[in-house]
């Protein structure tokens, strides 16, 4: 009897895990347009604002998040950080054809798209392609959207290898990293593996707290947890070598966000 319990059990746990594998991931896309001046900053508020999203929408892709650093109004160089959810590798390439052909997006976007040499609307654009993980597959849109304190911080975990960085996704999905994030109460918008970007090989989520001291309470709460002692000593992680470069960015949404 214990041993078909235990063959239960074992099976059960088995298509559990085959489950969270298999799921269909998102795909996302990161997009940083990087600005010199005020104005285009308006130009680029303007084109995502009036043009891009609303064609998006048109084409089923809803959930956009658009965010600026809140260090923006005294960087040299300014921010605005677009992040695009899709189900799938094919909608991603279908939607960039498809914009295209969408007359009411081009005539709106066309001052942005075309635009004078002389008034150019950023200086560059960098786009990361990107995986959920097994663990958290699917996008979060987060309840504190209307909260105007809401603080969202984009964390980017750089590896020396590719081996490495294997290691320290994996830590986050079964060696229980996202399921410390969910036990704290961390709102987290996504987690992903960059499959294309500048800085390769990374891994970027994102999470959103109430205001600056939640999240300064969240993370002393995550750094003193006995989860993220154990995670972080054990040797199957090597935690002191898996991630050799972090960024992290906060940021506030900007009032046309969908996220």
């Amino acid at each position: 009897m214990k041993k078909w319990y235990a063959g239960l059990i074992a099976f059960i746990l088995m298509n559990a895990f085959c489950v969270i594998s298999y799921a269909q991931k998102d795909i996302y896309e990161l997009l940083v347009y990087k600005l010199k001046t005020a104005d285009q900053m308006e130009s680029t508020d303007k084109y995502l604002k009036d043009a891009y999203i609303p064609a998006m929408h048109r084409l089923g892709i809803n959930q956009i998040g658009v965010f600026k650093p809140v260090a923006n109004d005294t960087a040299e160089i300014r921010k605005v950080i677009v992040l695009v959810q899709y189900i799938s590798l094919d909608v991603w390439q279908r939607t960039k054809s498809n914009i295209m052909n969408d007359p009411v997006y081009t005539a709106a976007a066309k001052p942005f798209l075309d635009a004078d040499t002389a008034h150019l609307p950023y200086s560059r654009v960098e786009s990361n392609i990107m995986e959920a993980f097994p663990y958290a597959p699917k996008l979060i849109p987060t309840t504190l959207k209307s909260n105007p304190d809401a603080i969202y911080e984009l964390r980017s975990y750089e590896s020396p290898t590719e081996e490495l960085h294997r290691t320290k996704v994996n830590m986050f999905n079964a060696g229980g990293e996202v399921t410390l994030f969910k036990r704290l109460d961390f709102q987290a918008v996504f987690y992903s593996d960059v499959l294309s970007g500048s800085r390769m090989p990374n891994l970027i989520y994102m999470v959103v707290f109430a205001n600056a001291a939640a999240r300064e309470e969240h993370w002393k709460a995550f750094g003193s947890s006995p989860e993220w002692k154990k995670i972080s000593v054990d040797p199957n992680y090597r935690n002191n070598i898996s991630v050799n470069h972090i960024d992290s960015w906060i940021l506030k949404r900007t009032s046309y966000s969908d996220l």
